[in-house]
């Protein structure tokens, strides 16, 4: 008797009356509990501008009222404000002498002060829901003017002097105390910019303005534009402070627009003073003049407590002054190399920008004091003295990080880790940074290799040392390209782990020597001149135990073909001996004509490839793009590329020696065969803000690794994934593909990768946010030694094998991270048979629930 149906009926049924219950209950809340009779709750906002319904948001944002946040419809922040009591002081009281007697026998049971805390903690409740929920927004007539106004102001920016507005307060038949609002907005003719004259009195400024005339965002012609001449004054006055005009600020640019009976133009005139200077009780002008920096003081150990003290030191390095009270700790070089403001040259704004940059990169300082002052002794009074007030941070400083993390990997279902980092701070006298850091995570596995294992079975053990110099150090000289604006760095780091977490009980050794350096604000560049990594596998015969999927298949194969098993009454391989030794038995040319011939050879390369050691002697360059200005800027793009390539100096130093290849032709290097690829991969992230609740963000990325020469595999190490909480949600970690295979192993990777993410993020209540999105990709082998067709990608036909997931979730901002709960569905499986692959398991038991710190992308 089949009793499953019934039951999987039963649970969806409990489901289904769960959700109808709990929306039943949230409609059947009354969203104008707390609205006055005489007054209407804003339901909707509409904006009909020259007889059409607008739809930019821009113009929606210019309201002073707006309706409250609906999730799913239904306003759920009203609803917990409603649960709030108006007055909860006077209830309380009212309850609490409702009953003659009532106070009395509470104070008895508990005490005078306990029933005052009922009291203050009654409030509390109440406070806290009406700080959680969104108060009604209830239609108001000095809120619905305010909105009539900034719209005549909004269009008014765009050159419609005329704009008239009114509106309708719509109310809600059907549904008492609700009404919506629609604004009318009439724009009339635009005006449009003609004439542009200048009224410029210094002959400086005025050669400076004419020198980048063309650049102007006013023009001839165009519509007339606020934002456009706010553009405008910024510009010249960057362009005036970046070309010595020190005492330049965009006060001093002014505009004058004549829009009289001239036929819907303006007539833009340029209006730029002398500079004004007041003296005591009276102030006069005189023409702009040129700033030239004569010269340049650094206080390298600077605190407001010793201000008034007398320097003890001073040093001198091309043309800069340095100082310390105490004796000078720094080469001069390291502090003057990350200074862009430069003696004998003249004023520019943007170096004092760079400078601020630059010395804040170097760890060394805390945030930098630059001030300008007129030089006393230069008798043209266009001379400047810089000085730069610099206060040391501790030599030392020491982080500790602890994190719980649950499910990080496939076969981990929960885990513990530390890391302690110290940082030692101008260890060489050159600004340098030397780091030193150590980690540590313990675990619990399934591990099949240990069924007597205790709960923290897993653990992993590192420490690395990371070396930094504020500058480029090559052989000849980089300035040129390379110059000291764009803060470069040059690090060494070499570190070593150990780990005992996936049974196979790896150990690496990693050696890194980079550069980097940012060519603008929004660009930065690595280049990893050598990046080397050195992994070896201590357990190997455990491997059958920790990817028990190809045990299994190895298994069914050994019994389907009659093989002698040692222990007949119980036929399955023993590991790791008598697996391996039915492979090499298996392998044997005679059974080449077997159907399991090929599978057999599968799970014996797969099985060399995760258990080999790995020798890695890369060479890689990163080139980054972001536009995101802080943490709360969520109208930016971020692009990424990378280039690698592995393996071929060892490679023509071995070719160049001679050196003799192994049985599969391959060279070695200490013993070990060393990996030879060529990888490229790209990411582009974007976000735009809809409004201040609402982010649309959306991610794509590709990556593909080549093997060739020394290696027909790419390493595990540097190999793709897919699936998990930051890529695509419907499948765990290392679960998808490759390509259409159904995600066989345990551990599934190859060597292309494509994926898209798509995310709607909005805010419920406060802090809590909620997000729907849709996830694609899938990886696949190519040009490497896999065979499988459902693992291949052979053309473009593969691509239907993308993989799509989609779902929803919740997020909680705790301000410095958020934490991250998801439900993933399969929406496409390419896993399944073709026909069977949308929406066959798109139900909650077969979805994947991710947890998250922070966003995925």
């Amino acid at each position: 008797m089949n009793l499953s149906k019934p039951i999987r009926l039963t649970q969806s049924l409990t489901k289904i009356s769960l959700i109808l219950g709990l929306t039943i209950f949230l409609l059947s809340c009354d969203a104008v509990k707390r609205v006055a009779d005489d007054k209407f709750l804003l339901t909707d906002n509409t904006i009909i501008v020259d007889s059409v319904k607008s739809k930019d948001t821009k113009v929606y944002s210019q309201l002073a009222q707006k309706p409250n946040t609906k999730v799913l419809g239904i306003p759920i922040g009203i609803h917990i404000y409603n649960l709030a009591d108006p007055q909860p002081d006077s209830t309380f009281q009212k309850w609490l002498h409702k009953n003659p007697k009532r106070e009395e026998r509470l104070v008895r049971f508990l005490s005078q002060k306990q029933v005052d805390e009922l009291g203050y903690s009654y409030v509390g409740l109440n406070k806290w829901l009406k700080k959680s929920g969104d108060e009604p927004v209830v239609i108001s007539e000095s809120r619905i003017n305010k909105s009539l106004d900034r719209l005549k102001r909004y269009y008014s920016s765009f050159g419609y002097f005329n704009t008239k507005a009114d509106y309708t307060i719509n109310k809600n038949e059907k549904r008492p105390k609700r009404a919506s609002i629609t604004y009318n907005v009439q724009r009339y003719q635009p005006y449009f910019v003609d004439s542009i004259s200048e009224n410029i009195s210094s002959p400086v400024v005025d050669s400076l303005f004419k020198a980048t005339r063309t650049s102007t965002f006013i023009k001839s012609g165009k519509q007339y534009a606020a934002n456009d001449f706010v553009n405008e004054r910024d510009r010249l006055t960057i362009q005036f402070r970046n070309s010595g005009l020190y005492y330049f600020d965009q006060d001093y640019v002014g505009f004058e627009a004549d829009t009289v009976n001239t036929g819907h133009k303006a007539n833009i005139t340029y209006i730029i003073p002398d500079r004004k200077i007041s003296e005591e009780d009276s102030s006069h002008t005189e023409p702009f003049k040129i700033h030239t920096i004569n010269e340049v003081r650094v206080v390298t150990d600077y605190s407001f407590t010793r201000r008034n003290e007398q320097f003890k030191d001073s040093a001198s390095h091309n043309g800069y002054k340095l100082y310390s009270y105490d004796a000078l700790k720094f080469n001069p070089k390291a502090i003057t190399d990350a200074i862009s403001i430069s003696p004998n040259k003249i004023f520019k704004d943007i170096d004092r920008t760079l400078t601020y940059t630059q010395i804040s990169d170097l760890r060394i300082f805390k945030y930098p004091n630059i001030s300008y002052q007129e030089d006393p002794a230069d008798t043209t009074g266009t001379g400047l003295i810089a000085t730069i007030l610099l206060t040391p941070q501790k030599k030392y400083t020491l982080g500790v990080d602890f994190d719980v993390i649950p499910f990080p990997s496939p076969i981990q279902q929960f885990g513990m880790g530390f890391s302690s980092t110290l940082l030692i701070r101008n260890v060489f006298r050159g600004a340098e940074t030397l780091e030193l850091s150590g980690r540590g995570s313990v675990g619990s596995s399934k591990d099949a290799g240990d069924g007597s294992s205790s709960f923290f079975n897993t653990s992993e053990l590192g420490g690395d040392i990371k070396l930094s110099f504020p500058r480029i150090l090559f052989p000849i000289n980089t300035d040129k390209f390379i110059p000291k604006y764009m803060s470069p760095f040059t690090s060494f780091s070499i570190g070593a782990s150990a780990q005992n977490n996936i049974g196979l009980d790896r150990q690496t050794v990693n050696a890194i020597f980079n550069y980097r350096w940012k060519p603008s604000k929004i660009r930065r560049n690595q280049l990893d001149l050598m990046n080397i990594q050195y992994v070896r596998n201590l357990d190997v015969d455990n491997y059958f135990n920790v990817y028990p999927s190809s045990y299994d298949r190895l298994n069914e194969i050994a019994q389907d073909v009659g093989y002698t098993f040692s222990d007949p009454a119980n036929p399955v391989l023993e590991i790791p001996d008598e697996a391996n030794q039915f492979i090499d038995d298996f392998l044997d040319p005679t059974n080449q004509n077997s159907d399991f011939y090929d599978e057999v050879l599968s799970i014996s390369e797969r099985r060399f490839r995760l258990t080999e050691n790995n020798l890695i002697f890369a060479s890689n360059f990163i080139w980054t793009r972001d536009t995101r200005e802080g943490l709360q800027d969520n109208t930016f793009s971020r692009f990424r590329w990378k280039a690698e390539i592995a393996g071929n100096v060892l490679s023509g130093i071995a070719g160049i020696a001679g050196l003799p290849k192994d049985a599969n032709g391959n060279y070695k290097t200490f013993g070990v065969v060393f990996s030879q690829y060529a990888k490229l991969e790209s990411e582009y992230i974007k976000h735009w803000e809809l409004n201040d609740k609402n982010v649309l963000a959306f991610r794509v990325f590709g990556g593909l690794a080549v093997p060739y020469g020394n290696s027909n595999s790419v390493p595990f190490t540097r190999s793709y994934f897919a699936g998990g909480t930051n890529d695509n949600r419907g499948w765990r970690a290392y679960d998808l593909g490759p390509g259409s295979s159904g995600g066989i192993f345990d551990f599934n990777e190859a060597n292309f990768k494509i994926a898209l993410n798509g995310e709607y993020r909005y805010t419920i209540l406060g802090a809590l946010k909620g997000a729907f999105f849709v996830d694609a990709g899938n990886i696949w082998n190519v040009f490497d030694n896999i065979e499988d067709p459902a693992s291949r990608f052979d053309g473009i036909q593969d691509l239907k094998e993308i993989a799509v997931a989609s779902g929803f979730g919740l997020r909680y901002d705790f301000g410095f991270f958020v934490f991250r709960f998801d439900i993933g569905f399969k929406t496409h499986d390419p896993g399944r048979p073709v026909g069977e692959r949308w929406f066959k398991d798109y139900n909650f038991p077969n979805a994947v629930y991710n947890i998250g710190i922070n966003y995925p992308f």
